[in-house]
């Protein structure tokens, strides 16, 4: 439900780094992708022969594209044909089902607030480091999500949340408003088009929901299939956190957590179900240590805020958990060899 973007139309401020090489998703997410774009009429071909990618491959449900892919998708029929608030119009094509397994455990709960936690659970079969936490205890509920450097993929996540739960509510539900902590390129066009108040350059993302629409039913509950795809999910979670080892799986907790700051080994160890002494163990035996995987995660993540938002160097630095900004120059320094002013202005 969410995408990494290298670039989008001229002037937008919600972009996003290319990811670690390394890293690879479903082709059938770009797939989504791919109908969605042809249905606002653009031809995704053109980028599709750029990336080497065969279109018949995409219908492979165990096939791989590097993440930087859809990216490149996006920023490639941006620039032949601009259009403003891309993740909105991108959401609005996008069907339910398109996300098949998540999609029908989501739909299939009985209420607005269990559709939520089984979001919350299961995302991560779709491979992207995004982090959604619960707040139910909030008057409105919130839900939050978090991705750092990847505003895109927040907006088109947050878009498609409210307009897929509108839709399996029947229209009934109401969003006390929708919060972005960047700036969409038409936040106006885009509260019309939600239904809903539209913040921008919030203190967090996601939708809050009034306690009357969270608690709604969902039109297609039923608690057999759910149970069924339940366990059809665990398994593929299961799977996924084999696929590239613990450091991976920790990688993915991490990317998702820090610009909240929850990023100890006690932290990320509880979220992989094993405690911090274990996870050390078995990051030791993948020949790496959890500061390690911790340092990649934080590099990643400052250079994708240097070059696609407006925070100032110190706002990235703290962050990311640095004390001081000293101690992120440094750091930054360490690891590309130049300050992060400097690297923020080449990249721009």
């Amino acid at each position: 439900m969410t995408l990494p973007a290298n670039s989008l139309t001229p002037g937008a401020s919600v972009r996003a780094p290319q990811s670690a090489p390394s890293e690879s998703y479903p082709a059938a997410h770009l797939k989504v992708f791919v109908d969605a774009l042809e249905r606002l009429g653009h031809d995704a071909t053109p980028a599709l022969d750029e990336l080497g990618l065969d279109r018949s491959g995409l219908t492979d449900p165990d096939a791989l594209v590097p993440c930087s892919a859809i990216g490149t998708l996006i920023a490639h029929v941006s620039r032949e044909r601009p259009v403003k608030n891309l993740a909105f119009l991108l959401a609005a094509e996008v069907p339910i089902g398109a996300y098949a397994l998540l999609d029908y455990l989501v739909l299939t709960s009985e209420t607005v607030a269990d559709g939520h936690h089984q979001l919350a659970r299961y995302f991560q079969l779709q491979r992207i480091p995004i982090d959604f936490e619960i707040c139910e205890e909030e008057f409105p509920a919130r839900v939050r999500m978090s991705s750092p450097g990847n505003p895109f993929g927040i907006e088109y996540s947050v878009c498609l949340d409210v307009l897929h739960f509108r839709r399996e509510t029947e229209g009934r539900i109401e969003f006390a408003g929708v919060s972005l902590m960047h700036e969409p390129d038409d936040a106006a066009a885009l509260e019309r088009a939600l239904g809903c108040p539209v913040h921008t350059r919030a203190s967090w993302n996601g939708v809050a929901i009034p306690k009357a629409s969270w608690r709604l039913p969902l039109k297609r509950r039923d608690p057999i299939l759910r149970g069924l795809l339940e366990r059809q999910a665990s398994e593929a979670l299961a799977r996924i956190s084999g696929d590239g080892g613990v450091a991976d799986a920790a990688r993915r907790v991490l990317a998702a957590r820090i610009a909240g700051g929850a990023t100890s080994i006690e932290t990320a160890a509880k979220r992989l179900g094993m405690s911090a002494r274990t996870l050390q163990r078995r990051l030791r035996a993948e020949s790496t240590s959890y500061q390690r995987v911790l340092d990649g995660v934080r590099r990643n993540a400052a250079e994708g805020y240097l070059a696609d938002s407006t925070l100032s160097v110190a706002e990235v630095g703290y962050l990311l958990g640095f004390s001081e900004p000293a101690a992120f120059h440094r750091a930054f320094r360490r690891w590309r060899g130049t300050t992060p002013l400097e690297f923020r202005r080449a990249r721009r």
